[in-house]
This record gives structure tokens, C-alpha cells and sequence, in this order.
């Protein structure tokens, strides 16, 4: 490591100070009353007769209250009769096994006790239809012999490709309901076509399957359900394409345009499927996504304990540690892109010896004559944005920024003997 010290150990880094990212924080308080209400008001009771067997969706992702609304849904469906089941709707996720796919459910708090309802986990699916360049579209054994289908799922941007249906219910119902085969044909032909396809396969679903109704939640910037629908099918598309606009402007965000240099002090699969929200960065696995800040260069630190070794995301970055690359679970690792078809997130970025020197190499990197006016944004994951670090030279920035405001004075980073900091 000799000459990588010799070509880092003069590049200055700059004083930092904390800042606070001010963010709506309007929130549904009552999501099990608003629930219930809107489940009456939408009149979707008269889709349910008595003795129905009823297949309830549930994803793998953690959204904001999902077991108080998957347990409201069971209710409801109970009083009127029906015998309502849970299926595990999560592609390959969970191992691509139904006792992993049952697992994640339960680590997520859905369980037969917390919901009221059996879960019943296959990875079997039926062919249902295919679409005219041949992607065969699948659904759940389970699902496709019940009386009647419940789609539950939060409506958010994807990190990988951009349309007027993005992750939500639409792609619960071509993707997730059709399991590891589902998925895996979905992801063949990549994420370019994917605003199309996902459409067309949830639209032969819902022609061919007793859709009977779906329950939708858009989430603010803090992971707080703010809005809840329920959705008929024959709306489904439409109101969908609408919600994921209020999520896109619910979204956080860092409150810069352009950044030189990045740097996220960790990484992981519990923070967002691709280590690190796309959204929030910028930098996207594929070229078919866009939107945020404009980065130069970009390190990533560490890698969360929760994430058991998966580095998912760490190639999208330009520079990472030895300690992160230490912890990484290759196999694992490597499996997310050949499911996803998405290889360069898992690829080992530049690898420094500690976190100093990839702060150094970011700065050293970013393509400016004057390596003491570096704008730097730290922050701590994507998922913690209400306070960050900002360096010196984005304090102008940051006072004429209505919703940013500088909560220290500036300071020195403190690096250990081991050069990492504290």
C-alpha cells in the first residue's frame, strides 16, 4: 500500500459541519381505522360471497405497518365470510424456498398469530399466459386455485428503470405472485423493458385471475404510511400510476444538484435492495433509471451486520474500504446479480485500506484543480437523511436552502491510528 499512501497522503479534507434535511412528515396516525373505512367506501364487500377462499398477497420488502394492515384485510374479509390465506409474494426472495419465503414473512411480523390467517408457501406456480414475445407469465399454485386474489403493497419509485408503473402492485402481481419463475423470466430480457412488460403481464393476471380488490400505502420521506387505497381492478392501473407520483414527491432526498464527492459510511440489503437507494445517490445499476443529485465520485465505508455479507451495491460506488470488502459474502453477493441479470453493483469497487483514504481518493478523483473547494455530502446510510455532514464549501448553499439548515459549527474529521473514523 506504500504508493497508494504516497499518491493520497497530501489530499486535504475538508471541515465539515451537521446539517438538518427538513422533510413532510404528514403521516396516516390511524392506518387500521383508515383502512377499514376505505375498505367499506370502496364497496369492494360486494366481490366477496360467504365460503370464498381467499388468497391475500404479501410482499418480502418491510413496509411502514404491514402486519396492521394485512391483519385489518384478513378481518374484514372474515366478516363477511371468507376464509381468507396469506401467500408469500416476493419472486426469488427468501432463497427462492417456501420455508424462506415463509421466514421472511415472519421476520417482517406477519405470522398466522399477528394477522389472523394461515400462510400457505409454495415456490409451484402456473402458467397463466405469455405475452406476444413469448415472456411466459406465471402466478402461485396456491393463489391461482383460490375463490378470490388480495394484492397488499407499498407503491414506490424502482432503482432500476423508470415508467408510470414502477414497484407497486402491478409489479406484486406479474412479479411477485409469480415467484422465482416469475421473476426470473421477468429479469431475462432486463430492466429496459421492464416498464412495459410488467404492465402487460399484471394486465393478463388481472383479465385471468379473480383479482377481487388491491390495498395500496405511499410512504413519506421517514418510512410513515401517508397515503392508504384500495384499489378495484379494473382501477388498479390507473390509480396506481398516481400514487407512484406522490411517492416520487414524498421521496427524500439530499438537497444538492451536484456533489464532487459522496461518501456513505455503510451499505446493506435491510437499507434498500441495492445496498444503497439509487434514488437518494443518483447512481443507478442501469441506465434505464434517472433522477437525483448529479455525484462525482462516490465511497462506501462499510457494510451493515444485518445485511450477512451481502454487498449488493458496493460496484456502483467508486471507491470502498477493506473493512467492507472483509465482510462480504461473495457467493450471496454474486447470486443477487445473476437472479437480477444486474452485474455491475456487485462488482468490488477500488479498494483503500481504510476510510481515510477512500474519503482521499474520492477527493483526489473528482476531476477539480482545487482540492480545497471539494463539496462533500456524508451521510450515514440512505435511509437516515434528516441529518447529515456537508463540507465548508456547501455552508453558502446550505443558508439559502429553505429546507436545509446548519445545526454545528464547522470541524476537523477524526480519523483512528487505523486511519478510520471515529
Amino acid at each position: 500500500m506504500g504508493i497508494l499512501h504516497e499518491l493520497l497522503k497530501d489530499i486535504p479534507i475538508p471541515k465539515m459541519a451537521k446539517v438538518r434535511q427538513s422533510f413532510s412528515d404528514e403521516k396516516i396516525e390511524d392506518v387500521p381505522g383508515t383502512l377499514k373505512q376505505e375498505l367499506e367506501k370502496e364497496g369492494v364487500a360486494e366481490f366477496v360471497k360467504p365460503g370464498m377462499e381467499i388468497a391475500i398477497a404479501v410482499g418480502s420488502r418491510g413496509t411502514d405497518r404491514l402486519v396492521d394492515v394485512t391483519r385489518v384485510t384478513v378481518e374484514f374479509l372474515k366478516e363477511l365470510g371468507a376464509k381468507p390465506f396469506i401467500v408469500p409474494s416476493m419472486g426469488s426472495h427468501g432463497g427462492a424456498t417456501a420455508e424462506g419465503q415463509k421466514a421472511v414473512l415472519e421476520h417482517l411480523g406477519v405470522t398466522e398469530e399477528t394477522v389472523g390467517a394461515e400462510i400457505r408457501s409454495s415456490m409451484e406456480v402456473i402458467q397463466i399466459g405469455q405475452l406476444e414475445n413469448g415472456l411466459p407469465v406465471y402466478i402461485d399454485k396456491f393463489a391461482s386455485e383460490a375463490d378470490g386474489i388480495v394484492v397488499i403493497n407499498r407503491v414506490k419509485p424502482h432503482t432500476a428503470f423508470r415508467g408510470p408503473v414502477e414497484s407497486g402492485i402491478m409489479k406484486m402481481i406479474s412479479i411477485g405472485l409469480g415467484k422465482q419463475k416469475g421473476a426470473e423470466a421477468c429479469h431475462q430480457m432486463g430492466f429496459k423493458y421492464m416498464a412495459e412488460n410488467i404492465p402487460k403481464m399484471a394486465r393478463i393476471a388481472l383479465e385471468k385471475m379473480p383479482i377481487l380488490f388491491a390495498v395500496a400505502t405511499v410512504e413519506n420521506a421517514f418510512d410513515k404510511v401517508a397515503e392508504i387505497a384500495v384499489l378495484k381492478p379494473e382501477e388498479i392501473e390507473e390509480r396506481e400510476i398516481e400514487l407512484q407520483k406522490l411517492a416520487k414527491k414524498l421521496l427524500p432526498k439530499l438537497h444538492f444538484d451536484k456533489i464532487d464527492v459522496l461518501i456513505i459510511d455503510e451499505i446493506g440489503k435491510n437499507i434498500s435492495g441495492d445496498g444503497m437507494d439509487p434514488n437518494i445517490t443518483g447512481r443507478y445499476p442501469t441506465p434505464y433509471a434517472y433522477g437525483g443529485p448529479e455525484v462525482t465520485k462516490m465511497a462506501v465505508l462499510d457494510l451493515t451486520s444485518a445485511s450477512e455479507g451481502n454487498a449488493n451495491g458496493v460496484g456502483t460506488a467508486d471507491f470502498t474500504t477493506e473493512r467492507l470488502v472483509n465482510k462480504m459474502d461473495r457467493h450471496g453477493t454474486y447470486a443477487n446479480g445473476l437472479t437480477s441479470t444486474v452485474v455491475g453493483p456487485t462488482h468490488i469497487s477500488t479498494t483503500l485500506e481504510n476510510d481515510k483514504q477512500a474519503f482521499q481518493a474520492a477527493i483526489k478523483t473528482a476531476n477539480i484543480l482545487d482540492f480545497t473547494k471539494v463539496t462533500v455530502v456524508r451521510i450515514k446510510n440512505t435511509l437516515e437523511l434528516a441529518e447529515i455532514e456537508v463540507s465548508e464549501t456547501l455552508l453558502d448553499h446550505v443558508k439559502d436552502h429553505p429546507e436545509l439548515e446548519q445545526i454545528s459549527d464547522v470541524y476537523e474529521l477524526e480519523f483512528d491510528e487505523n486511519g478510520n473514523l471515529f
